[in-house]
This record gives structure tokens, C-alpha cells and sequence, in this order.
């Protein structure tokens, strides 16, 4: 049996208590039962009682959450649910650096977006220092949604005129002839995902403005064929159901003083058996170029909810199995 051991934590001043406790202490109830601890106390003390390492597991986990709070971000579940996550697998939340470095204002909902994992970290800096940046990765790694912050992010900050959001508008190929409806109903709930991360970070009242005024275009990828995009920042989602003809359309849509950030997940193409991806053949034929920077998200770093991080690996150790019972059939 292990010894059972006390700490207490002092938080800094800045700490947003509420949000860390959680509604009806939630969050400390979510790390209790992570690690089979127990956590007293009130205000800006706690003492966590339990065996040596889920104490200090779960010190890791308060003190990243608190520093996260310091920095203006409101916590959520998922927040504190990554926070174990990370701190199960002793690696950090966010760089040496801290948050703050990594952080996305937007002036919207939240005051800003902030880094969640590490190669969320390395993505952001990418972005910013790269003029092409290509995001692949499972579902809910925050490659969309953290492409998407930069671009607001760069609009408010007038690095560029105008944040064009594209993505296949079908899955074989966009061909919306047989679909009922003008074509905006027609392509609609194809880009309905878009909408989703945009009203999450802004006022629906604001982005429905911007939307009208032309700042922000959210559109099917067949409608940047012909055009030249300047003083833009310009998000693919969704590559990996792009054909390889397509893929090239896109990249040569890209003008002056503009930003291209390409995601998709290699994983779950879409595309009519026979069709290669545009997204699966740029990684040979641009891994060399400079200013374009390939950032690849594994399951570690799926911020959504923990049954994700899960059903992306049953899906993995499936395919495995799959590929080793293939194989004993060949010669």
C-alpha cells in the first residue's frame, strides 16, 4: 500500500477561483477522481492528500490550470481534462515559456485563445512565421480552430485586409448539381463546421457584419478557381477530400502580403476509391520549400471531449490489426 502524503498549494493572486474550482467544485471533483486523490481547502489554498506521485500529478495539473487562469483564459472541463491528460504523461501543458507567449487575441468571446499542447504551440508559431503552414492531425486536435484565431486575430490587428475560409464543399468531388436549392443552400451545410468555430470566438451579431462587409468570405473551394488573393489570410479545411488538381488550384490562388494555412486529416479521406489526395501528395512534393512548414497532431493533443482521444486509438490499434492480419496473405 502507498503512503499517503499532504501538499498544499498557494495560488497567485490572479487566479480566477470560480473557474478553477468549477461549478459546485466540478473541476476538482474531475481531478479527484483522475487521481484518487482528495482535495481540501478554500480561496487561494489547497491541500491534496493521496499517494506521493498523484500528488504531485496533481499539483502539475493545478498550477498549469492556474497559470492558464493568470492569463485571462476562462477554464473549462476539457481545460481541466487536458491539464490530467498531461499531467499523467509527465509533459507540459504549454512550453517552458509559458502561456503567455502562445497566446491568440482575438477581442471577441474569450479575450483570446491560448495553446493547449505543444505542437498546438508549435502550429501557432508556425503560422506566425511561416506564410504557408500545413496542419494535419486527427479530429479535434484545434487545427481549424486555432488557424481560424490567427486569422481573426490578424484581420482585428489589420496584418490583412480580408480571412477567406474554404473547404470541398461534397466529399466526391463538390458536385452539387442533384442537391435541391440556390447554390449558397446547396454548399451551406458543408461549411456549416466553419460558421460553428467562427460564432464560438465572436459575437454572431459582429461575424454576421464582417461576413456582409466581405471581410471574412467563407466559401466552397471550387469558388477560388481564377482568383488571385492579396492581403489575405486564407484557411483550407478539410484538404485531405481535395484531389491533387484541386490542391494545385488552391496553392497558386496565393497573392502578395497573404497567408495560407492548409488543414485536414490524412486519415479520413473522403475521395472516390482511385483518387489520391492533394493533401497526401503535397507533404513530398513542398516538404522542401522554404517558408512553408508541415505540423503534424497526434492523439495527445485532441481537445475535445476525453472519449475522443479514445475512439481515435481504438481506431488506430483496428487499423494495426487489420494491416498484420493482411499481411501473413502475402508473398
Amino acid at each position: 500500500m502507498k503512503k499517503s502524503t499532504l501538499t498544499k498549494i498557494t495560488l497567485e493572486k490572479g487566479v480566477d477561483l470560480s473557474a478553477l474550482y468549477g461549478t459546485h467544485d466540478h473541476h476538482i471533483q474531475l481531478l479527484e477522481k483522475a487521481f484518487g486523490v482528495k482535495i481540501g481547502g478554500r480561496g487561494e489554498h489547497l491541500i491534496i492528500e493521496g499517494d506521493e506521485d498523484s500528488v504531485s500529478h496533481v499539483e502539475k495539473a493545478i498550477l498549469d490550470l492556474a497559470a492558464l487562469s493568470r492569463e485571462g483564459f476562462r477554464l473549462t472541463s476539457d481545460d481541466v481534462i487536458y491539464a490530467i491528460r498531461a499531467a499523467k504523461q509527465n509533459r507540459p501543458i504549454f512550453s517552458e515559456e509559458g502561456p503567455r507567449q502562445e497566446t491568440i487575441p482575438i477581442f471577441g468571446k474569450k479575450k483570446f485563445i491560448v495553446a493547449k499542447s505543444v505542437t498546438q504551440q508549435l502550429y501557432i508559431d508556425a503560422i506566425r512565421t511561416n506564410d504557408m503552414v500545413v496542419g494535419i492531425g486527427s479530429a479535434g486536435t484545434g487545427k481549424t480552430y486555432l488557424a481560424m484565431a490567427m486569422a481573426i486575430s490578424a484581420l482585428i490587428n489589420k496584418e490583412v485586409h480580408r480571412i477567406i475560409l474554404a473547404r470541398p464543399a461534397v466529399e466526391a468531388g463538390e458536385k452539387l448539381g442533384f442537391l435541391p436549392g440556390d447554390m449558397m443552400e446547396k454548399v451551406n451545410p458543408y461549411l456549416r463546421p466553419l460558421y460553428d468555430a467562427l460564432f464560438d470566438m465572436m459575437e454572431m451579431d459582429q461575424a454576421h457584419r464582417l461576413v456582409e462587409r466581405g471581410d471574412i468570405e467563407i466559401a466552397p473551394l471550387a469558388f477560388m478557381r481564377g482568383r488571385t488573393l492579396n492581403n489575405a489570410f486564407i484557411v483550407l479545411d478539410e484538404a485531405q477530400n481535395t484531389t491533387q488538381e484541386q490542391m494545385k488550384m488552391f496553392l497558386t490562388r496565393m497573392g502578395f502580403h497573404s497567408k495560407v494555412v492548409i488543414t485536414g486529416d490524412i486519415t479520413q479521406t473522403d475521395l472516390p476509391i482511385g483518387r489520391a489526395s492533394g493533401l497526401v501528395q503535397i507533404q513530398a512534393i513542398l516538404k522542401d520549400i522554404s517558408g512553408i512548414q508541415f505540423v503534424y497532431f497526434t492523439e495527445k493533443d485532441v481537445v475535445r471531449h476525453s472519449l475522443v482521444q479514445e475512439i481515435i486509438k481504438a481506431y488506430d490499434r483496428s487499423s494495426q490489426k487489420k494491416e498484420k492480419g493482411g499481411s501473413h496473405h502475402t508473398k
